[in-house]
């Protein structure tokens, strides 16, 4: 412990990165793809003596903290770390150049999941290290939220953090004279200054979510197995879940071999990137002691519902002639009108948490709605995002509820001007200063997309296209691109396991590195990253 206190924290993520490659070299001997296997289990032997190496020597003369120094490791986990991690994808596929293993490996350690490749044509021991590397990213975003960002008050914590480090709580007085104030409220705390370390606090924060994160795989993983999914697809399908990357080894809807059941599973279990409160840590965006007072469970249901009721009443209102079979008439048969609206539910729900699975009555969901182009709804929901402090992507929840909650308070005092707000001190804090956080934190995020929109048109691609493609990049929502038609280009490959029809392998060189520049903005956070050139910042 108190040697991996001395080691820089981007050494400690190359070890863990390089015993990571293990599972897929031995995974690709059992199915006798020995040349695969080998390229994995050598370059896991080669990184692993280079982090050794490294530790070694930094650790002879370490730094010591530094705090000002944690988000520029934040991005140079996502930048650098990518960068070892695709040596053995780009010596598995000779033909598809180090750029496009180097993107690939960006959009798993994002939780984008966003592919070049055909899943048919890439091998198997290729897709299960795509979807560790997505698995490991949301354990890096889920331990960092806590240990690195939330000291920095950046991330979403600031919402809910005490305006210019005011105390608003206050003490109880003493019960008697014979107890005096000061005598009662005194405490001894031995400072260590460790724990001002962010090796220390990602060390700390990761034994407690580790334990927790892999046992909800392990159970989503044997649940799939017993409803029927292969044994692969059931592990990155649970990998894939928890993490919010969406990535999986085949193409179709989430409950292919499963059924309903299936998507029943996956459905419970993206329910915890809607909220930190299922996590260990992140106290400080606890509202209330209930699930029923929690602002973004509350919210992510009403989004849902509401995106759901929209899809199945729009039949009834504009799409009158229209069915999932084909029939006219306004009285359908009630298995298509439950399955439309199950269709509804799972997406909604899917591209909220930025995941991006598709439900198996999704098809039927969108004829019975009678949209031609429903995905603009799930473009939407993936801007909204799921909850603060999770591997989810988007804005957030906690942002868009302090937004309109804002909202109905300026409501209330166009009728009642004298009126005065209640609902306690976190509520307050959500509709003043939450409010204008979140509301500089979204105008960002629309100007974000516009840059990135503007430098990927320079390309000559289509407008709509490079809109979704921007919004897929920065709230890590890959999928998404597949719910909206795009126009193909061709003028780039990833080689002859790239899929250049489906939107992101058919792009240059530039486009691309423009698009995974625009995944590490939209993990990290426009407001963290815009932090690094604050003075204050460098002062602390």
């Amino acid at each position: 412990m108190r040697f991996l206190l001395r080691l820089p924290l981007i050494v400690i993520l190359a070890g863990i990165g390089a015993l990571a490659m293990i599972m897929p070299g031995l995974y690709a001997h059992a199915l006798d793809q020995h040349k695969i296997g080998s390229i994995f289990l050598g370059c896991a032997g080669l990184f692993l003596l280079l982090a050794v190496i490294t530790g070694l020597a930094s650790a002879a003369d370490p730094e010591g903290p530094r705090p000002g120094s944690v988000l520029l490791t934040m991005l140079g986990t996502m930048t650098a770390l990518p960068a070892m991690l695709a040596v053995p994808f780009a010596l598995s596929l000779p033909d598809t150049g180090y750029l496009n293993a180097w993107w690939e490996m960006v959009s798993s350690l994002t939780t984008t999941g966003a592919s070049l490749y055909s899943a048919e044509l890439l091998a198997e021991p290729l897709h299960l290290w795509r979807a560790t590397v997505g698995w490991l990213g949301g354990l890096f975003m889920l331990v960092a939220a806590v240990a690195l960002l939330a000291p920095l008050r950046v991330g979403g914590f600031e919402i809910l953090a005490s305006p210019y480090g005011r105390n608003e709580r206050f003490a109880r007085l003493p019960q008697s004279p014979d107890a005096p104030f000061a005598a009662a409220q005194r405490v001894t705390v031995g400072y260590r200054p460790e724990y001002a370390d962010p090796v220390y606090r990602m060390i700390r924060i990761g034994r407690q979510v580790l334990p927790v994160y892999a046992g909800l795989t392990m159970l989503m993983w044997v649940l799939l197995l017993m409803l029927g999914e292969p044994g692969l697809v059931a592990l990155t399908r649970a990998m894939g879940t928890l993490s919010t990357s969406g990535i999986s080894p085949v193409n179709g809807p989430a409950g292919q071999a499963s059924g309903l059941t299936g998507e029943v599973v996956i459905f419970l279990f993206l329910i915890p990137a809607l909220s930190r409160r299922f996590w260990p840590g992140g106290r400080e965006l606890s509202t209330g002691d209930s699930w029923l007072e929690d602002p973004e469970l509350r919210m992510a249901a009403g989004v849902v519902l509401l995106v759901s009721v929209m899809l199945f009443a729009r039949h009834f209102v504009g799409a009158i002639d229209v069915s999932p079979t084909g029939a006219a008439g306004v009285l359908e048969t009630l298995d298509s009108a439950m399955s439309a609206a199950w269709g509804g539910i799972f997406n909604g729900l899917s591209y909220l948490t930025t995941t991006g699975w598709n439900s198996l009555e999704w098809q039927g969901a969108r004829n019975w709605s009678g949209l031609s182009s429903p995905g603009l709804i799930l473009a939407g929901l993936a801007m909204m995002g799921g909850g603060v402090a999770t591997t989810a992507g988007g804005v957030k929840l906690l942002r868009v509820y302090a937004l309109a909650r804002h909202s109905e308070r300026e409501l209330e005092r166009v009728v009642h001007p004298h009126s005065v707000s209640g609902g306690g001190l976190m509520a307050r804090r959500l509709r003043h200063e939450g409010a204008y956080l979140a509301f500089i934190f979204f105008m960002l995020f629309a100007s974000s997309i516009a840059v990135v929109v503007m430098l990927i048109s320079i390309q000559e691609i289509e407008f709509d296209s490079a809109t979704i493609l921007s919004i897929a990049a920065l709230t890590n929502t890959g999928p998404l691109a597949g719910a909206i038609p795009l126009t193909p280009t061709f003028q780039g490959s990833a080689g002859m396991a790239g899929a250049p029809w489906e939107g992101w392998a058919g792009l240059p060189a530039v486009t691309k590195a423009i698009l995974a520049g625009a995944m590490i903005v939209g993990r990290v956070e426009t407001l963290a990253i815009l932090a690094l050139f604050s003075p204050d910042y460098w002062r602390r």
